[in-house]
């Protein structure tokens, strides 16, 4: 009867240090400020030091460039209009983005996501959460203010804790935002950046948007049930009434 309790100790003592260091990271968008800010020391760093690397395509010996040096800042400001528009998912993320945004005005996408929730069966309620929280990266950042807060009213409304809907809706729509079944706005973002890393081996190489289709199928069911089983066995116990 000790070992048992001890184990569950220990669990729970690894959620609250998760969580405490999870609340102590910064805001992303800082994040991302900090490892730009961290690739141009770097860059600094190698040149001093004299890194180099052979280039596993054309095995010519590649240098970096002190990006802190006054050439360095020169090129970062002339060039980034260039790599802007010469990055190549670019167009078709903008076309999709045209699509997704009339859907997403009209309140198509809204009005889906509300039916698929609100018609929910009660012992179903958590998978389809989360489920939907999965299928809502169609529309960028739509999970994030439609349906996690309406994830709470509604767990609210049924008698469960609504921080734990919430919670469900946080994981499918964050844990699942490169699942779906359909494709959204970041499969041709991610079939461009593999196409500009398949093509340093061969610069012919094409990505096509679909190539994870298959596995982004199936990553919607397992991470629709895993997330349902992790809130009603872990997270809705530890919150309590």
């Amino acid at each position: 009867m000790i070992k048992p309790k001890k184990s569950a100790g220990i669990f729970q003592r690894m959620l609250n240090w998760t969580e405490r260091v999870g609340n102590a990271l910064p805001h992303p968008a800082t994040l991302f400020a900090i490892f730009a800010l961290a690739a141009l020391v770097l860059s600094a760093v190698g040149h001093v030091l004299g890194w180099e690397v052979i280039h596993p395509g054309t095995k010519e010996i590649v240098r970096p460039v002190n990006l802190l040096s006054q050439d360095g800042i020169h090129r970062v400001l002339l060039e980034m209009v260039d790599n802007f528009t010469g990055f190549a998912p670019l167009g078709i993320v903008l076309v999709a983005m045209l699509g997704i945004g009339i859907a997403e005005q009209s309140g198509l996408i809204s009005a889906v996501i509300r039916m698929m929730v609100l018609n929910s069966h009660g012992r179903l309620l958590t998978f389809v959460i989360v489920f939907t929280g999965i299928l809502s990266n169609i529309a960028s950042d739509v999970g994030y203010v439609l349906l996690i807060p309406l994830a709470g009213v509604i767990f609210l409304a049924v008698g469960r804790h609504p921080i734990a809907g919430m919670a469900a809706a946080f994981a499918g729509v964050s844990g699942g935002f490169s699942a779906n079944l359909v494709l959204g706005t970041v499969d041709p973002l991610l079939a461009g950046l593999s196409q500009e890393a398949a093509r340093i081996l061969d610069p012919s190489y094409e990505v096509n948007p679909t190539a994870n289709y298959f596995f982004m199928v199936a990553s919607t069911f397992v991470i629709a049930i895993t997330g349902t089983l992790i809130t009603k066995k872990i997270v809705e116990p530890r919150l309590g009434k």
